[in-house]
Formats: C-alpha cells, structure tokens, sequence
C-alpha cells in the first residue's frame, strides 16, 4: 500500500492506494514545520480514523509546505515514523509534489497559489528553478494572504470604498486592535488573512475587489513568473483554491500578457495519485 499526502499551509489531503488499486482518502488540517510545532502534525495524524493508521502501507510520498529544508524535513520523518513504522518514507517539498501533479514526466513551470504562493521550473523529472515566493511577510504575491493583507491594509487607512468597509464590518466584526493582534501576536497570521479571499471572491462583481485581484495575480508574474528563462516556451501550470477560484481573473492577466496558461486544478492531490499509480 502507498500513501500520498499533499500539506499545504491550510489543509493536508492524504490518500491511500491499495495493492487492488483501491483508493481511500483523508483530510486533515495543513502543516507548516518552518511556522508550527511538530505536535500539531502529531495530533492530527493520530485522529486518524484507525481503519487509516495500517501496518501494511509500504511506501509514503509526503509533499509538504516548509519541507525545502533538510531539517524542516527530519521532523516531519519523526511523525510519520512512529505512526507508520514499517513503511519507507519519502519527503519532498509541496512545490515537486504540484510539478509531478500538474506537469506528469513533461517540462513545465508549475505554481502554487493558495495560501501561499510559489513557482518552479521542471523538467520532467526534477525542480531546476524556482523564484523563492519569501512567505506572506515578504512576498507571496497573488495568494490568499497577500489578498488578506493589502485587503485589511486599505480597510484599517480607511482606503476601501464605503460599501465594503460596511460588508467586511456585518460580516467578520472587525475590529483594529483584534486585527492587529491576529496578525502580530497570533499563530499563523498568513492563514487568518488568506480567509479573506473568500469575501474577496464572493464580491467580484465591485470595482475594487476585481482591482485588488488583477493587480496581486500582476505582481505574481512580475516578481516570480517573469525571472524564469523558459516562461514563453513551455506550459504554465496553476494549483491552489486561489487560482482555481479566481481563475477568469487569472487567465486574464496572461492574456494580457501573451502568456498561455494551460491547467489550473484546486488540489494538486489527483494528479499525484494518477503520477504515483503510473510509477
């Protein structure tokens, strides 16, 4: 049995192909080991349902968000050894685990827009490029916290039109001080701001939310798609809600571009089930 998991910032989707070919699947919320202690992966691998935590899987592929890092990557390993003791582990970052998903054995420039946002160029078989994205403090254009961000920026300076000032304050509560104490002091800022993205996208339709939009999937390609050498000679594929949800939007400002963008998928867990059962 192999298991297939798929960690990004917000959820973790996991899923098991038996030796029938059967396939079961879980969801669990996502971990990051560069921003959250290994006792969260811990917990939420043991709430398992117990039918899942089976002796017979043989082999993981564990692509995860903050597994770049060699050590990010050890700690990950310590979890998923003491739950699965007899299987051979394999840990790769959540950018190859998009590129194998999207891409198969193909060249292509693979991106990650969700919560976060990142980029690569693949050749088929390995990662020879990638534009580091810096995370939501630095970077991380076009992803839902950068969205979340430049959105409670212009609402705190009073920047956003009255009428959504007056749908974010019925709708969330808002309040400076709980804002400012979310993103300063609580864990995991960068998911709290990228659950704006959904107000963001169910309120298209006002000048300033489609501007918003536009302008971050803009600044994606300047500061990450345009480095890469090869952008106008292969494929260029998305995955992540963002992306997906937003997608009109984002094919738009290719277009506009000359760029063709070709799939653009939610999850990228499909794709790395299709690439590990072909394997």
């Amino acid at each position: 049995m192999i298991l297939i998991a798929d960690s990004g910032a917000s959820k973790t989707d996991w899923r098991w192909i038996t030796k029938e070919n059967t396939i079961e699947q879980h969801q669990t919320l996502g971990f990051n080991p560069t921003y959250q202690d290994l006792r969260q992966l811990d917990k939420e691998v043991a709430q398992m349902p117990s039918s899942l935590l089976r002796d017979d899987v043989e082999q993981i592929f564990y692509y995860g968000a903050g597994c770049g890092s060699e050590s990010n990557c050890e700690q990950v390993h310590i979890v998923l050894e003491k739950h699965f003791a007899r299987a051979e582990i394999n840990i790769h970052d959540d950018m190859l685990g998009v590129a194998r998903a999207l891409c198969g054995t193909a060249r292509g420039i693979a991106c990650i827009l969700g919560t976060g946002a990142n980029s690569c160029f693949y050749d088929g078989d390995i990662i020879l490029d990638n534009v580091s994205a810096l995370g939501y403090i630095l970077g991380d254009e076009g992803s839902g916290a950068y969205f979340g961000k430049i959105l409670m920026a212009d609402y705190l300076r009073n920047d956003v039109p009255d009428v959504i000032a007056r749908r974010l304050e019925k709708r969330f509560q808002l309040d400076r001080d709980v804002i400012l104490y979310k993103v300063y002091q609580e864990a995991l800022p960068g998911r709290f701001l990228a659950g704006f993205a959904r107000f963001i996208f169910q309120n298209l339709k006002e000048p300033y939310c489609y501007r918003l939009v536009y302008d971050g999937f803009n600044a994606f390609f300047d500061k990450n798609l345009m480095d890469y050498p090869q952008i106008n000679e292969v494929p260029v594929h998305f995955s992540g809600s963002v992306a997906f949800y937003f997608s009109n939007i984002l094919r738009q400002v290719a277009n506009d571009r000359g760029i063709i963008v070709k799939n653009i998928v939610e999850s990228p867990i499909a794709g790395l089930t299709l690439f590990h059962q072909k394997k």
